[in-house]
């Protein structure tokens, strides 16, 4: 394995909000890097969003933004998820940032130079979803293959690049990955066997500029174009790498050569081959080396169906995560749903969210097998050495299970894992170690033993709950430190060896995650279940009860409600106010200002839903604190009890004017 690795995740498109699918790549990524880091290699993790392109351009013109006024609030909306979620990249990158864009020309220029790119007329089939030309031989009954959307005839000048003669350099390019590292350029084998029959079918030169939008880099010396949405976003990974000097190990040819660093791409299995046939032929036609691994994650369904905002099943990880911590009463869900999707399905297969096998997975193996070993051993300890809860801890020479040969097993299982890029089987390593150490305490029965042998036993579990901390903080960094934390070590996470003795001034125990009872799991689905849109009528009349049974209030003056600063708002970010059901955060656009509301409209509107929205906020309220934020003002909705809806606008307004 080498001691240099570079992760990243794909840069998500600005077209949405994050949801399971993009939480649990990045949730890989931050777990491959995180382990890499406890094993000191030299580490990076790298993710970011994609602004430009044709869609983004007509999205943003839709809710009468600029696109970069859209880009930035969905960008924020993954960042604040990713600081929910307890990612730890290094970097995040936008392909608005300057100095990417900078890079992207230069890499523009150089396949220029090299005579990569030319100049021609083009027409084909587009797809504004995939940013892609398809041949007719790839639609699907004359819709886009992936996006089963029409297509548009787009006839233009573009310029291309010579992709077709890269047939034969791709081919043995795979080949050699094949024969130095004993694994294929892309994994699972599956997908590389994709790519294959993709390359061996032959290619075709692949257009890199569009003439018919504006929201995109400009093409060095021809600005009547912009670069390809595709070029500039895959360029994301090399150009983060030349932020800095330093950076530039991250993307070194000798290194990589020499086994010393590993490029590893991680994304959704239907971007692969963007990744792996047009990215080391853009790389390599620059004079670049290509990156070392692609690996290409399967498919999320919910409850056996496919994710869609009209099923209502799409599932908000923010939205997830503080309702688990909310009904369980303490803070769990970040690393329960970190635990669960890579204890779930394999990396690489396709896999199915059900939100009755987490609750599953919390008890049986979060609260019952990892919490009630770490609680049982505390309470021993507290109940047989009451005075100070110190255990001086000494090997035993013999026992009914021996921890250290568990100990040896599980680790090489989990080192093994790692270096193969499997997270859920290095979960099942882990987990073997977790059900030595509570088989070993049933067998030993330190309730039977004298004093002595109390805290020998006693000793041995403690060692191992110390290095299951450190074998679980790269999947769940929060309960590792508690872990250690309730263990009475001072430790950051690190490679942990075993020891023969130690000292530990240990805590109260502390429930790591509380059982979920059936109430509360009945709460939970209850909150989780997708509810089906309501019926336009039902929804009136709902409307029409409340007006009529809510009794207007005393009339007041013209100058009364002039004191009133009412401008339209934007919602550009969205969230969750952790354990309050009620209450969400909001970052409303009100014409240049961006200011923080606490509305109490959760029961109502999923934050996603809230994105791009605009209401009539009240500009000149006094702020106040709200579930412990600051509020800035305030949104106005129709409800008393419940909220029925946000006041609306009957056509589009800037955000910014004023109601009146």
């Amino acid at each position: 394995m080498s001691e240099r690795i570079y992760v990243t995740t794909p840069i998500y498109y600005v077209s949405d909000v994050p949801h399971l699918g993009h939480a649990y790549t990045t949730v890989v990524a931050d777990t491959l890097a995180r382990y890499h880091r406890l094993r000191g290699h030299d580490s990076r993790f790298l993710t970011g969003t994609d602004d430009h392109g044709q869609k983004i351009e007509r999205m943003a013109a839709s809710k009468g933004q600029t696109p970069k006024q859209y880009a930035d609030g969905i960008a924020a909306a993954y960042q604040s998820c990713w600081r929910t979620l307890g990612m730890s990249n290094d970097d995040f990158i936008r392909t608005t940032d300057p100095d990417h864009e900078a890079v992207v020309q230069d890499i523009w220029r150089r396949l220029v130079e090299r005579g990569w790119i030319v100049l021609r007329p083009y027409q084909g089939w587009y797809c504004v979803a995939c940013e892609q030309f398809y041949p007719d031989k790839e639609l699907d009954d004359g819709k886009c293959p992936v996006h089963k959307r029409a297509v548009e005839r787009v006839e233009e000048e573009n310029y291309f690049f010579k992709l077709s003669q890269w047939q034969k350099p791709l081919q043995e390019f795979y080949d050699r990955v094949l024969r130095e590292t004993g694994r294929p350029f892309v994994e699972p084998a599956i997908r590389m066997n994709e790519v294959r029959a993709f390359v061996d079918a032959g290619l075709e030169d692949l257009s890199v500029s569009r003439a018919t939008f504006k929201w995109g880099i400009p093409v060095p010396g021809d600005p009547r174009q912009v670069i390809y949405v595709w070029l500039d976003a895959l360029t994301n990974y090399y150009s983060a790498t030349r932020r800095d000097p330093s950076l530039a190990r991250f993307w070194d040819g000798d290194a990589m050569a020499r086994g010393e660093l590993q490029v590893v791409h991680l994304m959704g299995k239907e971007i692969t081959r963007f990744h792996a046939v047009y990215w080391p032929a853009f790389l390599m036609a620059a004079g670049l080396p290509p990156p070392s691994k692609i690996i290409a994650h399967g498919w999320w369904t919910v409850d056996g169906e496919k994710m869609s905002k009209t099923a209502g099943n799409v599932v908000d990880p923010n939205r997830l995560v503080a309702d688990l911590d909310a009904v369980v009463g303490a803070k769990v869900g970040v690393d329960a749903f970190r635990y669960f999707v890579l204890r779930e399905v394999p990396l690489g297969a396709d896999g199915d969210f059900s939100h009755e096998s987490l609750l599953t997975r919390y008890n049986a193996e979060l609260a019952n097998d990892l919490g009630n070993l770490l609680n049982r051993t505390l309470g021993m300890v507290w109940k047989y050495f009451p005075d100070d809860g110190v255990i001086r801890y000494q090997r035993a020479e013999a026992a009914p299970i021996d921890l250290a040969s568990a100990f040896a097993a599980a680790q090489q299982e989990y080192e093994k894992a790692f270096a193969g890029f499997a997270p859920s089987k290095a979960l099942e390593a882990v987990w073997s170690l977790v059900r030595a150490a509570n088989a070993y305490i049933d067998k030993a029965a330190p309730w039977k033993q004298p004093r002595e042998s109390q805290a020998a036993i006693l000793g041995e579990v403690l060692e191992t709950c110390r290095i299951l901390a450190h074998w679980v903080s790269p999947v769940m960094p929060d309960k590792a430190a508690a872990i250690l934390r309730q263990l009475g070590v001072a430790e950051a996470p690190c490679w942990p060896e075993r020891r023969t003795s130690a000292v530990f001034h240990v805590e109260k125990a502390t429930p790591l995650f509380p059982r979920i009872d059936d109430d509360r799991k009945k709460e939970l689905l209850a909150r989780w279940t997708p509810k089906p849109a309501t019926a336009t009528g039902t929804a009136t009349q709902t409307a029409t009860q409340a007006a009529t049974t809510t009794p207007v209030k005393p009339t007041v003056t013209f100058d009364d409600f002039a004191k009133l600063d009412l401008r339209v708002a934007e919602i550009v970010a969205a969230e969750r106010v952790p354990k309050k059901d009620k209450l969400l955060k909001l970052s409303v656009d009100v014409g240049g200002e961006m200011r923080q509301v606490v509305a109490g409209i959760a029961a109502a509107y999923a934050p996603e839903a809230l994105v791009g929205r605009r209401a009539i906020f009240l500009a000149n309220l006094k702020p106040a604190k709200i579930g412990g934020i600051v509020s800035e003002g305030m949104i106005l909705a129709a409800g008393e009890e419940q909220i029925l809806a946000l006041s609306a606008l009957d056509r589009d307004c800037p955000p910014g004017t004023k109601v009146r």
